[in-house]
């Protein structure tokens, strides 16, 4: 089933607008962490809800660092755009080699037998990196179940407030009954004859 296109406006159901903001900042949450952990770069994120309520990340240390860091790159000026480019590539480049390096070592040491060739600060960056994923497994395992009772809770809300309507029709149609049976009960009844027979109606 495709999903047709999102306009780009402000979604004036409370309900509605609660349940959005929960999935899209999890989505944009879970990217950043992503990005962090594929590239090797320093994210953070800081969100303020409709409510006020602070969400922040930061992939790598506190927000405070972060922000420290962006304010002196800012305010301290920067190298030239090319130079700067350059040095950008070549870290990534470097970080990339030694990521994939470590991770050829793993998948030989899981398949192969090949740990006797690991040295032991080897392993234990093996063992950081792998204790890194399950931590961000973990994490995002239970933003999703946190989503989804938030997500079950407002659900919840809107059945109630149906129910309760529904109740009140229910009332509302029992108390119309109950005033036309009233009604039809003072009305005087008056013989009519059929034939021989007498009935009242």
């Amino acid at each position: 089933m495709v999903r047709g296109k999102v306009q780009m406006r402000r979604i004036e159901n409370p309900v509605h607008r609660q349940v959005t903001f929960c999935k899209r900042r999890g989505g944009l949450l879970k990217k950043a962490r992503e990005l962090s952990v594929l590239c090797d770069a320093d994210v953070g994120v800081i969100i303020f809800s409709s409510q006020g309520k602070l969400h922040e990340l930061a992939t790598n240390g506190n927000m405070h660092n972060l922000v420290e860091r962006y304010q002196s790159n800012v305010a301290g000026g920067q190298m030239e755009p090319g130079a700067l480019q350059r040095q950008v590539a070549e870290q990534g480049i470097f970080l990339l080699r030694e990521e994939i390096d470590l991770l050829q070592r793993g998948l030989r040491s899981t398949y192969g037998g090949g740990a006797g060739e690991m040295t032991l600060d080897k392993l234990h960056a093996l063992e950081k990196g792998l204790e890194l994923w399950i931590y961000q497994i973990r994490t995002t395992k239970m933003q999703m179940m946190q989503q989804e009772i938030q997500f079950l809770r407002n659900k919840e809300g809107i059945l109630k407030e149906a129910n309760e309507m529904l109740q009140e029709k229910v009332k509302e149609q029992q108390k119309l009954y109950t005033h036309l049976l009233d009604l039809h009960s003072q009305q005087p009844t008056q013989p009519m004859t059929y034939g021989n027979r007498f009935f009242s109606i």
